[in-house]
């Protein structure tokens, strides 16, 4: 059912944590199957520089975050924004039809950090 891929993403995730001195921080969540999601970045030189996440959820849902944190380690914020919900499921070589939302999440928590990074860093009006 799961990719040996997504079971070593869950067996042992990347990047689980916190950064205390987050420059953006993302949270999602899925209310029908309770899974939440909380993303840090830390940007230096507009590249993420650091990655850290934490995941309450199904494996998949701790997978898609793990692989998302290794795909954005290092991007420019332009690169890891077209980061999408399908390149986090491609790179687990896929996800069962009823675990797709889980890809969501991770792509979405990555996106709103990085609006929250920009947010608080945009030049004065």
């Amino acid at each position: 059912m799961y990719s040996e891929k997504v079971m070593d993403h869950f067996q042992h995730p990347r990047n689980v944590g916190q950064l205390p001195d987050a420059d953006g921080i993302g949270e999602m969540g899925n209310p029908v199957c309770g899974d939440i999601m909380k993303l840090y970045i830390k940007v230096r030189d507009d590249r993420i520089q650091d990655v850290k996440f934490q995941t309450f959820g199904c494996g998949a849902a701790i997978a898609t975050s793990s692989m998302m944190t290794e795909l954005v380690m290092g991007k420019t914020l332009d690169e890891a924004e077209r980061v999408t919900r399908k390149n986090v499921a491609e790179a687990l070589d896929g996800l069962p039809p009823n675990k797709m939302h889980c890809s969501n999440l991770a792509a979405d928590a990555l996106h709103k950090a990085i609006e929250d990074y920009r947010t608080k860093n945009a030049p004065p009006a």
